[in-house]
């Protein structure tokens, strides 16, 4: 399978399918431009006083910053990889999924009015997914969306995502937002993408990189992902947060790369069985079973799990500390610390943690260091857990 199209497995059956498309590539047909979105010298963020608009109304506003993506790869005989993105300012930069342009050796950016442009990589995060391109455009083909803020966002909302699923050039689809919050594997699987939207409007291969729309208009996510026991869209997909997108552009168009605080543990969710075992009345809270070696939590002095015991056939690590709380905010699964060092931390940044060891509540407060990719942490790793 091309890598544009990578299955990552999941638990029952279930996989995770990043949504770019392989096809052979033809020519669009020219559709006028219509212009509604003002140029700016910087991404444009969104007024929470503007007031709601129809669907219609949405895709008329934003159609002409929605962007085709076309690849070229090393030796792909299938024609290339193809995926969606969206005008980020007026100096030319697109964003997009990394998992889009993965390995292009030549990628090209195609407006709605159908002129195309060979577009140069700037910067990509593949723990986040993201990746800027940028077009020698001249400013009448630029129409920056507004990013909206995810953070504002309800379950149960209306939303909308346009893009190119099956190389069918500016289709929309609309829904609610189905949840907030998720964890998704990123491509290096060592490691989750926190924060994340889940959403049951339609997306297909080819929306990768895409934006997902609120009533407004503005953008509150990057389409990326679907889940599904066949590959087929089955009303879950899942697209990284206009929140996310704020933090970790600007900073890919400045430096090429993005550098993400890491703890260095990993172990799992406390739950009923688990808390029953350990003898504490909380189920909520994340249990510590590796520290990993030279990490801030070994340097800081968090324990790992020491003992095992089985129970009803099961196996059960035991004996390490567990986090309760990270900079006052309580902990109930290990989401609520991804989600923590993906909005409010950065490399260097002091990080205060309340922990239950042997008993006892104590604290200790770490300092967050450059995360390293999976494979330098291949010999720590721990089986069924995550790495933060």
């Amino acid at each position: 399978m091309n890598k544009s199209n990578v299955i990552i497995s999941g638990l029952l059956g279930i996989v995770i399918v990043l949504v770019a498309y392989s096809i052979i590539l033809n020519p669009l047909q020219k559709t006028p431009t219509i212009e509604y979105i003002s140029k700016t010298t910087k991404a444009v963020v969104g007024d929470q006083t503007s007031q709601d608009l129809t669907l219609t109304e949405i895709f008329e506003k934003t159609e002409s910053g929605v962007v085709r993506i076309n690849v070229k790869r090393p030796n792909d005989q299938r024609g290339g990889g193809l995926g969606s993105g969206f005008v980020y300012d007026n100096e030319g930069h697109i964003i997009t999924n990394d998992h889009v342009i993965e390995n292009a050796e030549k990628i090209v950016v195609t407006f709605l009015d159908g002129r195309s442009f060979k577009a140069n990589l700037v910067g990509k995060d593949l723990y986040t997914d993201l990746a800027v391109v940028k077009v020698n455009a001249s400013e009448d083909a630029l129409y920056p969306l507004t990013l909206g803020n995810s953070s504002k966002l309800k379950v149960g909302e209306q939303i909308a995502a346009i893009g190119n699923p099956f190389g069918l050039s500016g289709s929309m689809t609309s829904g609610i937002v189905s949840q907030i919050g998720r964890l998704l594997p990123s491509q290096d699987r060592g490691f989750q993408i926190p924060d994340i939207v889940q959403t049951d409007a339609a997306i297909n291969p080819g929306n990768s990189g895409g934006p997902l729309l609120n009533m407004r208009g503005e953008v509150v996510g990057i389409n990326t992902a679907i889940q599904s026991e066949t590959g087929d869209f089955a009303g879950v997909g899942f697209a990284i947060p206009s929140r996310t997108v704020q933090k970790i552009i600007p900073t890919l168009i400045e430096n090429k790369t993005y550098h993400h605080p890491w703890v260095g543990i990993s172990g799992r969710d406390i739950d009923l069985d688990l808390a029953d075992i350990l003898k504490i009345e909380d189920t909520r809270g994340f249990l510590i079973i590796n520290v990993l070696k030279d990490s801030p939590a070994e340097k800081a002095g968090l324990r790992g799990t020491t003992n095992s015991t089985v129970v009803d056939g099961a196996t059960y690590q035991i004996g390490g500390d567990i986090v309760l709380a990270v900079d006052g905010i309580t902990v109930r699964k290990i989401d609520d610390i991804l989600i923590h060092l993906q909005r409010d931390k950065t490399v260097g940044d002091e990080m205060a943690l309340q922990i239950l060891r042997d008993g006892r509540v104590t604290s200790l407060v770490l300092t967050l260091e450059e995360r390293p990719n999976s494979g330098v942490l291949a010999n720590n790793s721990t089986t069924n857990s995550t790495q933060k």
